[in-house]
């Protein structure tokens, strides 16, 4: 339950071995492997650069596999919702995997679908053509003249287009004016489609005051034939794009019976990819590729055993640069794993640091369940999460650790008596008498009870953190960090607490007196020596700081009040919610209680949705501000070994 050790090793096999032991390496998924910008050997010998070689053939292949599977999967009938969004990936029998990678037809459904795809967008790019046409000659409907006619004659011109309605009046006028005609043919969206004959001679001044009433322009060429015919014509290409249409998306419907295909080959290409980036990156002579790598080093004895099966290829312990930047794997077990999920949200620790895991878990599923402190909450999150369990792929670290803070806010509701808010005035009365003897104490009637307890478990964890860093520095053997960074701390403001309760009665005055005079000496230290570089002016100036700041653990203590905040809203909207039920239910000829229902589910489903998101949100606030900064950086980078990654399927046991 720690940071994995691990450790540098550097495999050096010969060219024609090397892609198969990279696939026994990304079988096994336990070795980090470095390229050649990362890898110490480059440094040391500049002339074993990686060939950083393209594999363009797989990636065009990959490219080409995510567009038709982007496509077909417009016409799947596979599942969709909420059962798509949990279970997205197709579970594949090894067998099936190993026929599809090896059936060379599986590249003809690619040809298929990309001919399908073309044709299907060369159609709708007709079928928009013809119903713009349409729309283009439906005002000229009743022109009975062919189009072709209309044209320049010997002294006159005909000019052909649409004009607003509000400004025909005036460009009628305007055109008697200059001894032309106008000739209204037909309307469309508050236009007239209308015809202009005018002389040669004054086709300047009629061309400018139509383009002053916003003239358009219409335009027949290359079409012959009346518009009737035209339209008439168009309708019937239309409808035979439409047809079409039908036919290929039919056709795309039928194909996409083969997505499946598609996305095995899909993702073995892209984790043959992976293998070749790999390879072609890693530092290499002209006969052998240098594999360096890190590896956990309980896994160590299992990667001897996958180089031992290649005779060209040889492994080696090395060890790590002083500066070089070792990655980090964080382990937990039962329990705790789950909590992983809130450490990589932050980031990893360093690999000289504390794994934060097994410290928070404790405290953020009992915070969450504070935030809550409704059992009935509680149990309706338990049934939602054993679901999600249920039919969810991939990692399931984040469900099971709801479904553990999902068990502790039971508890903690039980003991705060918040049952669907106050829904036990409405239940038989031995529920009341269950729910007072497990009751500890109603937050709504003694709120400082819960003000108290928030500040008390708000202080316990800070000092957990400063512990943890203690401990760790003793640990590393930085004995001057543990007690000037640490222990100065832990001790004054614990000295200061009991001089406070002495002041306050709560213990004996002359104890509070003798901690208050106690504090004096862990003060001194943190003023002399909590800064231990530069010189003394400096560090006298930086001590007075660090020591002001001793009223910013004041401020991170306040911080967890929202833990009352949170858990009081969550059951006063829960009153109002059952009181409006009430209400509701008074309505007469049973419409009351189909109304009641309806805002009780709707209005606890919405109270728990909004009050679950803030549980969740403010906890993750409290371990990154308040407690991971006393003991841990951060900043650590994540082990990503080479794997088999899938995007869209699982290979395992098939059900049925």
């Amino acid at each position: 339950m720690a940071i994995a050790q691990m450790a540098k090793v550097m495999i050096v096999s010969h060219r024609t071995q090397v892609s198969e032991l990279l696939e026994a390496l990304q079988a096994e998924g336990i070795c980090q492997i470095l390229n050649a910008d990362d890898a110490v050997v480059s440094r040391d010998f500049p002339e074993l650069g990686g060939a950083v070689q393209r594999p363009k053939d797989i990636e065009t292949l990959l490219n080409r596999l995510q567009k038709s599977i982007a496509f077909l999967d417009g016409f799947s009938e596979v599942k969709k919702g909420l059962a798509a969004a949990l279970a997205p990936r197709t579970v594949v029998d090894e067998q099936v995997y190993d026929e599809v990678v090896c059936d060379r037809d599986v590249l003809r459904i690619i040809d298929e679908s990309e001919r399908l795809e073309s044709s299907i967008e060369a159609t709708k790019t007709e079928i928009e053509n013809l119903q713009t046409r349409l729309e283009t000659l439906a005002p000229w409907s009743d022109l009975k003249t062919p189009v072709e006619d209309i044209t320049e004659l010997w002294q006159t011109i005909c000019l052909a287009g649409l004009i607003p309605a509000q400004q025909f009046d005036r460009v009628q006028a305007g055109i008697e004016e200059l001894g032309a005609a106008v000739q209204q043919i037909g309307s469309a969206n508050n236009k007239y489609a209308c015809l202009i004959v005018c002389l040669k001679e004054n086709i300047d001044e009629t061309q400018k005051l139509l383009r002053s009433a916003e003239f358009e322009s219409a335009s027949f060429e290359p079409m012959t034939g009346t518009v009737a015919d035209l339209m008439s014509e168009h309708t019937q290409k239309l409808d035979d794009a439409t047809q079409q249409l039908q036919t290929l998306q039919d056709n795309a419907a039928q194909l996409s019976k083969n997505l499946l295909k598609l996305q095995i080959l899909h993702d073995h290409y892209d984790n043959l990819l992976n293998r070749d980036r790999t390879r072609d990156t890693a530092p290499a002579t002209e006969h052998t590729v240098i594999l360096e790598a890190w590896v956990k080093k309980h896994d160590y004895a299992r990667l001897e055993k996958i180089v031992s099966r290649f005779e060209a290829a040889s492994l080696t312990k090395i060890e790590p640069a002083k500066d070089e930047n070792v990655p980090v794997e964080i382990e937990n077990k039962n329990l705790v794993k789950p909590f992983e999920v809130v450490t990589r949200l932050y980031g990893m620790p360093q690999h000289f640091e504390v794994d934060p895991t097994i410290f928070l878990a404790p405290f953020f599923a009992l915070f969450f369940a504070l935030c809550l402190t409704d059992a009935g909450y509680g149990l309706v999150m338990v049934g939602l999460v054993a679901l999600f369990i249920k039919k969810m792929q991939g990692d399931k670290k984040l469900m099971w650790m709801l479904g553990i803070c999902s068990f502790i806010t039971i508890g903690a509701g039980a003991v705060t008596g918040g049952w669907f808010g106050n829904a036990h005035e409405y239940l038989p009365q031995g529920f009341g008498t269950f729910r007072r003897a497990v009751l500890w104490f109603d937050p709504l009637e003694k709120p400082m009870n819960f003000f108290y307890l928030a500040l008390a478990l708000g202080y316990f964890q800070i000092m957990t953190g400063l512990a943890i860093a203690f401990g760790h520095n003793l640990k590393r053997k930085d004995y001057i960090a543990a007690v000037c960074d640490q222990l100065t701390w832990l001790v004054m403001l614990n000295s200061i607490v009991i001089f406070a309760a002495g002041k306050a009665g709560a213990i004996p005055p002359v104890v509070g007196g003798f901690f208050g005079k106690l504090a004096l000496v862990p003060a001194g230290m943190i003023f002399l020596f909590s800064h231990r570089e530069g010189g003394w002016s400096g560090r006298i100036g930086m001590g007075a700081y660090n020591l002001f700041s001793a009223i910013f653990y004041m401020g991170d203590v306040l911080s967890y009040l929202r833990l009352m905040a949170l858990g009081m809203v969550t059951a006063g909207l829960a009153m109002a919610v059952n009181v409006i039920a009430g209400i509701a239910a008074e309505i007469p000829y049973g419409i009351g209680y189909v109304l009641m229902v309806l805002v009780l589910i709707g209005g606890h489903g919405f109270n728990l949705a909004i009050s679950g998101l803030s549980a969740f949100v403010h906890t993750l606030r409290l371990q990154y501000v308040e407690f991971f900064p006393k003991f841990m950086t951060g900043g650590g980078t994540l082990f990503v070994p080479l794997s088999k990654q899938y995007k869209h399927i699982y290979i395992g046991k098939v059900e049925g």
